[in-house]
């Protein structure tokens, strides 16, 4: 599928990107932080038709998509992208790639072994290399390339223009072992994650010099060590071509060539059906279609029940000819061109489905996940309690029920930030947070201050008019306070005739006044109903005079209840026959009719329920990418904005372009609410510091957010991140990161919602191929598991 919402570079490892975390919180029990002897739920198994390399047929080309021509082929740089990762896993060193369970594991082909010697005084690991291991040159790996890439990567040179250097500024020196095939790498603090270091590996000649990092592998990798070598990169044709490398000392390549070609997503169902690509992601609706197309595989000619004009009726259809072939010439040359136009629409769709029928859908969870993101810089987000309340209204189960049920997935939300379902590391931490509760979402809300009619009240410190009125009310304060006193005395005085004038009313309209009363005692100004500049908005009432003394339209509270007795008479009135003035029809009543403070009256409908504070509607920046290949993440952001409008939140939902949505919205910090995914690690304590790393405010006055884009942290976080990173023993950095996950999940400003599908269109006679998982691909098992004709098997009729 396309990475929309995916921080560019972060495709293939977190280390390569940017994520999020609060202030400080009452947490009840973040131990959610299981002991770490709990078993790991089972992930969801790849789906590659895995073969034996002896039943996969030597030769031939695969055609695979990617969504465009990599940025550059260096994956250290900023600008690096899914295609970079894609490209490179194929042509360099990865010492310890992923497994089927999201753990590292070593790479036989690179190295003979790995492992930490000494932890005192000093932490050492040394690695000792396969003595096969080349370079496409013929020139060994070796510690030379350790040292450069190191020197390039730890950050203390600038010239080399890197996006990272996580781990490498841990390490105080390389130098090579016994002999040449052994680098011992000496660290200057302990490093729980450096199986993470030196992967991809590059060769010295690209990491030796500033100059040839920061240019000599954006467009080219002259010298490789993989089952892969680059021979050329078509910029007119989109196309990245791998050839296999007569240098390979591990399994040969069962392919002659592979080849990357960019496919923009929502071309992918066309370059299937015309050939051009063996391998794609695809969204749901193409999945749906190579579906159906091999169902109706044995329909015998049957037309299709799908598809252009499959939803016209027998009636319409007889009426459609009627009008055809009827008297009325202009209408009859209409239809049949319309009748045409149709035609040609099915004949195009059954071939098109006829060329599905040689392709499969492969299918697994990605590892990765879909977040809601909560922007706490400023606003109401920036109250952790407004955003517990925003997660405590997600029913997270329908919304991965929405995703993953239509496409027979486990439909399970995910639990923790840190790892996914099947890692050794997964512990469901949601706890800490709460279940979803849309009454005590709405406790929050309260508590923060929001509430029902809130829109329509005074900001209580808000001051108008000019400073020399500011300071005149200031001066008059004491005076103001005696005459105060006195008027609560009057007031006083007149409540009590009044309760006594009322006990000569019946029970039922003693109950509406004790309601009323209790409403205006909250706040015992007025304002008019109608004389507002906008709906919702009273300003005649909130508005000191901007000359004078101030003037406050607020009638007494004896006032207020004698008003709302006669608003009752008037309605028992004109109850049996409607008989309503047409003033009385506008929204809020008839101008100039006297209502307590908060009343909603001139709010429009849709504004009903929704909850405000000091003048303001609680509403969030909803923003979410507009491309076709977010479908199912706008249907998400609407189920979201539906639940809480429940608790009275509203929502601004605005579309954007799928290629600005990150760069000019999230990175920018231009939302409140977005939805986007962060790749899956093997290395929570190093990938995911920088995402949850507390912002650091800049010497300009800006914030320093690394790639924490909901601009929410904690020190404790921090903290127990680089503990986490500094451990040796595993079990020990696990827990540590339980921790973590429970107190970034208390501060609510990222949501896990669900794994990202991964659906992947193949040639039904590819092997080894398909929806990975976290398992990375072993490029040189892909093959037919027959042998395809001479030429690119793409190019094969279908």
């Amino acid at each position: 599928m396309s990475h929309v919402g995916v921080p560019r570079g972060t495709v293939r490892k977190r280390r390569t990107l940017a994520l999020l975390t609060t202030g400080v919180l009452t947490i009840p029990v973040l131990a959610g932080c299981g002991s770490g002897d709990e078993e790991a739920p089972r992930g969801v198994a790849q789906d590659i038709a895995p073969t034996a390399r002896q039943a996969v047929a030597d030769g031939s080309t695969v055609n695979w998509a990617i969504d465009a021509l990599p940025a550059t082929f260096n994956a250290f740089q900023a600008d690096a992208d899914s295609a970079t990762a894609r490209v490179t896993e194929a042509l360099l060193p990865t010492l310890f790639p992923m497994d089927k369970a999201g753990q590292p594991r070593l790479n036989p082909d690179y190295l003979e072994s790995a492992k930490v010697i000494e932890r005192e005084p000093k932490q050492v690991v040394l690695y000792k290399l396969n003595q096969q291991a080349v370079w496409s040159d013929g020139r060994e790996i070796g510690a030379p390339d350790f040292v450069a890439q190191w020197r390039a990567l730890r950050g203390k040179d600038s010239a080399f223009w890197t996006a990272r250097n996580s781990g490498y500024e841990r390490i105080e020196k390389i130098e090579r072992g016994a002999d040449d095939l052994q680098v011992r790498v000496t660290f200057s603090k302990p490093y729980g994650d450096w199986r993470s270091l030196f992967s991809p590996l590059y060769p010295k000649e690209v990491t030796g010099s500033p100059e040839t990092f920061n240019d000599g592998a954006r467009t080219t990798l002259k010298n490789t060590a993989g089952p892969f070598v680059l021979r050329s990169v078509s910029k007119a044709d989109g196309t990245v071509t791998l050839a296999r490398n007569p240098r390979w000392w591990g399994d040969k390549a069962k392919l002659d060539t592979l080849v990357f070609r960019a496919v923009a997503p929502k071309d992918r169902t066309k370059a299937l059906t015309d050939g051009t690509v063996d391998v794609a992601d695809i969204d749901p609706s193409t999945a749906d279609r190579i579906t159906l197309a091999r169902r109706d595989r044995g329909g015998n000619g049957q037309p299709l029940t799908h598809g252009p004009g499959a939803d016209i009726s027998p009636a319409a259809a007889l009426r459609s000819y009627a009008v055809a072939h009827g008297s009325d010439e202009k209408a009859a040359e209409a239809e049949q061109a319309a009748r045409a136009k149709n035609r040609k629409a099915v004949l195009a769709y059954a071939a098109e489905q006829k060329a599905l029928r040689d392709f499969v859908v492969r299918k697994s969870l990605e590892p990765a996940y879909t977040q809601l993101a909560l922007n706490g810089e400023s606003g109401p987000l920036a109250d952790d309690r407004v955003r517990r309340a925003v997660a405590r209204a997600l029913d997270r189960e329908e919304l991965a029920r929405t995703v993953l049920g239509p496409l027979g997935l486990p439909a399970k939300p995910l639990g923790s930030h840190l790892a996914l379902a099947g890692q050794p590391g997964y512990a469901d931490g949601s706890g800490a947070l709460g279940e979803q509760n849309e009454k005590e979402a709405r406790a929050l809300l309260a508590d923060a201050g929001w509430t029902r009619g809130g829109a329509l009240q005074q900001p209580k410190d808000t001051k108008a008019g000019s400073e020399a009125e500011k300071k005149a009310e200031k001066e008059g304060e004491k005076e103001g306070k005696g005459g105060a006193d006195e008027e609560r005395k009057t007031t006083g005085g007149a409540e009590k005739a009044d309760k006594d004038a009322e006990k000569e009313g019946g029970k039922s309209d003693r109950a509406s006044r004790d309601e009323e009363d209790s409403a205006a005692s909250r706040d015992e100004g007025l304002y008019i109903v109608g004389e507002d500049n906008k709906p919702g908005v009273s300003t005649a009432a909130y508005a000191p005079a901007t000359t004078g003394t101030s003037t406050v339209l607020a009638p007494a509270r004896h006032a207020a209840l004698q008003s709302a007795a006669l608003r009752r008479q008037a309605a028992a009135a004109l109850g049996e026959d409607g008989a309503v003035a047409a003033q009385d029809k506008q929204p809020g009543g008839a101008a100039g009719a006297y209502a307590p403070v908060g009343t909603p009256a001139p709010a429009p409908a849709a504004a009903k329920g929704q909850l405000g504070k000091d003048g303001k509607a609680l509403t969030l920046r909803f923003v979410l990418p507009s491309g076709p290949g977010s479908q199912s993440l706008r249907t998400v952001g609407d189920k979201i904005a539906a639940m809480l409008e429940k608790i009275g939140i509203g929502t601004e939902i605005t579309k954007v372009p799928d290629e600005s949505y990150f760069k000019d919205h999230i990175a920018s910090g231009v939302y409140d609410l977005a939805l986007y995914s962060w790749p899956a690690s093997a290395y929570p304590a190093t990938d995911g510091r920088p995402i949850y790393a507390k912002p650091e405010p800049a010497t300009d006055g800006s914030l320093l957010v690394e790639q924490n884009y909901t601009r929410v942290g904690t020190d404790h976080i921090d903290q127990l991140f680089d503990r986490a990173a500094a451990e040796l023993d595993e079990k020990a950095a696990r827990d540590l990161m339980k921790q973590a996950d429970a107190r970034i999940w208390a501060a609510a400003g990222s949501i896990p919602l669900y794994q990202r599908p991964q659906l992947v269109a193949v040639d039904k006679k590819l092997a080894n191929v398909g929806a990975f998982g976290f398992a990375a691909p072993r490029y040189q098992d892909i093959g037919f598991k027959n042998r395809q004709a001479a030429g690119s098997s793409a190019d094969r009729k279908k």
